[in-house]
């Protein structure tokens, strides 16, 4: 099937009490395994690219593999753009053909948050696309590095569903305690803020820096309202140890179509794991998270 907006996506995950998972592609080879673990597990799933990862890879490209892989698919496959750094990122991604996405405005003061985030909902909405926005600071890189929790502001409940209100936005992204990159130690979740904030927007939570939290604590975040998990660093890292391990077990290894199945079995196999979690709540009533 075509890509389909992730709308419908999270509004079901809302209403039923699970997540669907965003995962962060890189290459073609993330994009495969990611696709065979939704497939297996006949899942719908989000293929997310940050600014960094389309200069990488190429707009064009990274749109072209998205469609093929949607279209060859027997779920539904939604392309977002992750941490969107301008208007003119988002305008182009959406020319594109990205059927979801998220503006960051989280740098700015509050009111010029609202008023960037507002202009992209008009814009994104014209054409049926959804949109994410964060309010709060997210502790550490997106793209790199690791992890001083202190960085991080988190959301005021009040603050949050003003901003929702205002800007008309279909998602949000708050901040409660998680972190880009690798985490220094365990973080602690505030479940008691995220649920407040959940109650008082009433709409789906996107849980970003999921990468690293223990099981435990990504289910909590579930049934609290969180409809979107995003994982990046949790395919990174097995991707590189399988290709690594491959390398030095086969120094003479020349063939990319060899030792890149390992690193994509890997891939595969990680991404299973954080679908499966992120389902485990569905059906269940929202806990008080007291």
């Amino acid at each position: 099937m075509p890509l389909v907006t992730s709308k419908a996506m999270l509004e079901d995950a809302y209403r039923h009490h699970y997540a669907v998972v965003g995962f962060a592609i890189h290459n073609l080879e993330v994009m495969k395994a990611v696709t065979e673990a939704a497939e297996e597990l006949e899942t719908p799933v989000i293929f997310q690219t940050t600014p960094r990862t389309i200069h990488y890879v190429g707009l064009d490209y990274m749109v072209s593999m998205a469609k093929v892989a949607a279209q060859s698919a027997k779920v539904p496959i939604a392309l977002h753009l992750d941490h969107g750094d301008s208007m003119e990122t988002v305008v182009r991604c959406l020319r594109a053909g990205y059927t979801s996405l998220m503006i960051d405005g989280s740098h700015l003061p509050f009111e010029e948050n609202v008023a960037l985030v507002k202009r992209v909902v008009e814009i994104a909405h014209a054409v049926g696309v959804p949109v994410e926005a964060e309010l709060g600071t997210i502790g550490g890189a997106e793209e790199e590095g690791s992890i001083d929790e202190a960085e991080a502001a988190y959301t005021d409940p009040a603050l949050a569903e003003e901003f929702v209100a205002r800007t008309g936005i279909d998602f949000l992204a708050p901040a409660f305690g998680t972190a880009h990159g690798v985490y220094k130690g365990e973080p602690q979740l505030d479940f008691a803020r995220l649920q407040a904030i959940s109650r008082r927007v009433a709409i789906p939570l996107v849980m970003h820096g999921a990468s690293g939290v223990p099981d435990e604590g990504v289910r909590r975040s579930v049934q609290c309202g969180v409809s979107k998990v995003n994982i990046s660093t949790e395919l990174k890292l097995p991707f590189a140890e399988a290709l690594r391990d491959y390398l030095l077990a086969h120094p003479n290894e020349a063939d990319p179509r060899r030792y890149f199945l390992t690193a994509r079995e890997a891939v595969k196999q990680a991404a299973k794991r954080k679908i499966l979690l992120a389902q485990q709540s569905k059906g269940e009533a929202s806990d008080s998270s007291t």
